[in-house]
């Protein structure tokens, strides 16, 4: 009798396990145990956009800066303030981890930022020689810079998107628990903190 009480007691106990793997089985499923990995995917995607975008700018400014200083040498400051703030941009090592790296992310945050305000002075300064203005090599160069200043702040608002949704899967049930089982490395991401509008070289109307 008690061999018997003792098998149905244990026959009992696998189908409540088996009940609840189930369950839980159902629940993993229906939350998408997939989520923060797909996010942090497209969190890298985005911020891979940024930094090409950045490139590109960077890439823009040796001719700019040799246009603008056949018309105007007496800007020798603003000369020097673009040319160091893109030195540090480009000599500046990212970390593997800057992502989830606070320090390592708002250094590079505030050289962009650095570059960015150097420009502006840089083109608000063109206003100044009217022959400059219709220079066909600077209205190109100012042309594609305004465009890149665009794609810039298209790829930030991508990234930003990427990473709130990143950081909300890490922040919320069920995903969180899936992550803390699944994903124990999974780190919460840092994100822009200057607006857009402070990243943007002011536009300059040519007449």
């Amino acid at each position: 009798m008690k061999e018997r009480l003792v098998v149905d007691r244990r026959l009992r106990l696998t189908r409540l396990w088996l009940f609840l793997l189930a369950f839980v089985s159902m629940q993993l499923s229906a939350c998408d145990i997939n989520a923060v990995p797909k996010r942090d995917e497209a969190v890298k995607a985005a911020w891979s956009q940024v930094l090409n975008q950045y490139q590109r700018r960077a890439d823009l400014i040796p001719n700019l800066v040799e246009t603008v200083k056949g018309y105007a040498r007496q800007e020798q400051q603003v000369f020097t303030q673009v040319t160091e703030a893109r030195a540090k941009v480009a000599q500046m090592q990212l970390p593997a981890d800057i992502l989830t790296n606070p320090q390592a992310f708002k250094q590079f945050e505030d050289n962009q930022a650095a570059l960015s305000g150097a420009l502006g002075r840089l083109i608000a300064n063109s206003e100044n020689y009217p022959a400059l203005k219709s220079d066909q090599n600077f209205l190109a160069l100012q042309s594609q810079l305004e465009g890149t200043e665009n794609r810039i702040a298209v790829a930030r608002r991508d990234y930003i998107d990427a990473v709130q949704n990143y950081n909300l899967a890490l922040r919320t049930i069920p995903d969180r628990w899936v992550a803390a089982i699944l994903y124990p490395d999974a780190k919460v991401k840092e994100n822009f903190t200057v607006s857009d509008q402070a990243q943007q070289v002011p536009q300059v109307k040519f007449q």
